[in-house]
């Protein structure tokens, strides 16, 4: 098997289903997050001191961003899968 290398804009190696937690931490920080059924979501960058809020995402979309947390308070998206 040829190895890759692991960049931002390459095939997600490991993705898995995020479930929002307010204090949990992401098990592994992704790439981008998928968003199955559209609403908003809170994250917290992996870098940032606070948490965001993306607001009405539309189904299918993916956010590209390296989130440490998704907050189960204020996201109403869900199928959320992280694309680490």
């Amino acid at each position: 098997m040829t190895e890759f290398a692991d960049t931002p804009v390459a095939a997600s190696r490991a993705p898995y289903a995020v479930t929002p937690h307010d204090t949990d931490a992401l098990p592994r920080v992704p790439k981008a997050l998928y968003i199955g059924t559209g609403g908003n979501v809170v994250v917290r960058g992996s870098e940032a001191s606070a948490d965001v809020t993306f607001t009405n995402v539309p189904s299918g979309t993916y956010l590209i961003v390296q989130a440490s947390h998704v907050r189960a308070t204020g996201t109403t998206a869900s199928g959320i899968v992280a694309m680490a």
